[in-house]
């Protein structure tokens, strides 16, 4: 298992203000992009290699998927708060996660916990189709519009309980969940392909791993890759204990 470490740069930036100043520039952001991916991404102890991965996290304006008064610190090394009790996962969590899939040109992702947006628009320039579920209602209208507005239109939305999945829509070559329940549901596993993998912190908060698993002959073997902590999954996740997805 590779030891996460933690190195905050706090980069101040005047991305998102104005009031009547001129408007902002796209140098500025595109500069902060390649500083991220450099330092934080590919420099050593982080090891970011998957190229594609890093092409889009160079891309994709994370400023665009914070909140405006948090946008100074868009590109710096840690989670934002986005409001009602959520974050943005810090630059190299959704990296890592994105390159433990190996997402290729012709999958179909489904996410579990839309939040702001920001991996479902990194994993929009990787494969074919997204489809994103949140439970918070703001927040899924929310990043609903941000995504229209950016033009992500492989990126398909929905309001509901990610415990669930999104049947009608299975299978999925793969699945990333961003919210941490204390088991896997069998629902999620239910709707991988044979052969798809998922990635997906599983414990209680503060005692967390992330687990990359691998369905085969209708089984899934898991590892534990990282220690991390996220929200916790709400809804369902809440109620059912650990082997009860009746």
């Amino acid at each position: 298992m590779r030891r996460l470490r933690f190195t905050f740069i706090v980069v101040v930036t005047a991305l998102g203000s104005g009031c009547g100043g001129a408007a902002e520039s796209d140098t500025e952001p595109k500069v902060l992009r390649k500083r991220m991916v450099k330092e934080q991404l590919e420099a050593p102890g982080r090891d970011i290699k998957h190229r594609r991965t890093l092409k889009a996290m160079g891309e994709v304006p994370r400023h665009e998927f914070v909140p405006a008064n948090m946008r100074r610190y868009a590109y710096t090394d840690r989670p934002l708060r986005i409001g009602h009790g959520q974050t943005i996962s810090q630059p190299y969590i959704v990296a890592f996660m994105t390159e433990q899939l190996d997402p290729q040109p012709t999958d179909k992702i489904l996410e579990i916990g839309t939040g702001s947006g920001y991996q479902a628009a990194v994993l929009s320039a990787l494969v074919k189709e997204v489809y994103t579920i949140e439970i918070v209602e703001p927040l899924a209208k929310r990043s609903k519009d941000t995504l229209a507005r950016l033009g992500y239109t492989n990126v398909k939305t929905k309001l509901g309980d990610g415990y669930q999945g999104w049947p009608e829509k299975a299978p999925f070559d793969a699945v990333i969940v961003t919210c941490s329940p204390t088991h896997v549901p069998q629902p999620l596993v239910d709707q991988l392909k044979e052969g798809g993998k998922m990635i997906i912190p599983v414990g209680k908060f503060g005692s967390q791993k992330l687990y990359l698993l691998k369905k085969q002959g209708g089984r899934v073997q898991q590892t534990a890759v990282l220690a991390v902590r996220f929200v916790p999954m709400t809804g369902t996740a809440q109620k059912k204990p650990k082997g009860d997805d009746k």
